[in-house]
Parts: C-alpha cells; sequence; structure tokens
C-alpha cells in the first residue's frame, strides 16, 4: 500500500503541481482518508519518504557501482554519471520551485544533494590519475557535469522531444565521455 501511495503522490504531483490536499491523494487511489492516515501521518511525511527513498537509492546504487570488481574504472565512471535514482520521475523543475516556495527544508536537501556528488569526483579523480581521463581542474569538471545532468530536471522539454529523461542521460553521459569530434584516423593529436 505505502508504494501505492507513494507512486499516488508523485502523479498528483505532476498534473497539479504539490498543492494538493490528503482528501485529493486518498480519492486518487481510491482509499478512505483514514487509511491514507494509518500509513503516512502527513502529506509532509510522504513528501520526506519519497526524498529519502531517492537518496538513500542513489547512495545505494553509487557504492555498489564504485564496488564493483568486475568493470572497469571507465566503465563505472559512465554507470555513475548515467544512474536513473528511484523516483526520478518526481523531480523537475516545476517541482523543484514549488518545494523551494512551500517546503524550503526539503527543497535545500535536495537541491545540495544535486549539486555534490562524492563518489563521482573520487572516480574521476582516480581516472585522472591512471591516465583515462585527461587531466584537468576537477572542480569545474564535476559543475559541467553535474549541470549537464541537471538539465534533465527540464522533463518537458525531453519529453516534448519524444526522449525519456533515462535516454536523455544516457546521450549527456555519452557526449560528456566521447565528446562531439570524431577523431580523423590520421589524426596524432
Amino acid at each position: 500500500m505505502k508504494s501505492r501511495i507513494l507512486q499516488a503522490f508523485i502523479e498528483e504531483t505532476q498534473e497539479n503541481g504539490i498543492k494538493f490536499t490528503m482528501d485529493d491523494l486518498a480519492r486518487r487511489i481510491g482509499i478512505s482518508k483514514r487509511t491514507l492516515y494509518e500509513h503516512f501521518s502527513s502529506k509532509l511525511a510522504i513528501l520526506e519518504t519519497i526524498i529519502d527513498a531517492t537518496l538513500y537509492d542513489f547512495d545505494k546504487r553509487s557504492r555498489e557501482i564504485i564496488g564493483n570488481e568486475t568493470i572497469t574504472l571507465q566503465e563505472k565512471i559512465r554507470q555513475t554519471i548515467s544512474m536513473m535514482p528511484e523516483h526520478n520521475d518526481f523531480y523537475d523543475e516545476r517541482i523543484l520551485s514549488q518545494l523551494k516556495r512551500y517546503y524550503p527544508e526539503q527543497w535545500n536537501q535536495v537541491t545540495k544533494r544535486l549539486n555534490e556528488w562524492d563518489e563521482l569526483k573520487i572516480l574521476l579523480e582516480e581516472g585522472m590519475k591512471e591516465g583515462i581521463i585527461k587531466e584537468q581542474n576537477v572542480n569545474v569538471l564535476m559543475k559541467v557535469i553535474i549541470s549537464a545532468i541537471n538539465t534533465t530536471l527540464e522533463q518537458k522539454f525531453f519529453s516534448d522531444q519524444m526522449t525519456s529523461v533515462k535516454q536523455a542521460t544516457e546521450d549527456i553521459t555519452e557526449i560528456l565521455l566521447h565528446g562531439l569530434i570524431i577523431k580523423n584516423r590520421n589524426d596524432t593529436g
């Protein structure tokens, strides 16, 4: 039931924004408000559950990728950049704007994590040491990668382009890792 409530919360938010009532949510699921309150004490509790689940999933999956001894460092970097956390469909620019206005504490928590990525930074630094990543300012590189990946928060743009956020993330990762220019086979530089 809890997962159904979380999914309904995400759907309600996507359709109507963050300003809806528990009555609206109960009606969407087809349960009584009392049943809803048996699982979650408030709308804020549901929101925090979604945020916590997303952040936990992101951290867990990052650790699994980094700890996977069967894949190369380059593949670890690729998988980390293109990783899609649970409930990713909840996060878009409109929802983040509403979070900032109505739930500033939760907005701070989410935006802080959207702009930090310690696991990736460690992998990039390791890649530079091993010579598979060009030596450069890792903080600037992190800013570029995070900014590029955060463009997927513009879900309407990708939807209008008939591209899923997952596909957009994979395309962005490919561009970041392999660039734009096709090397000439005779090019030595």
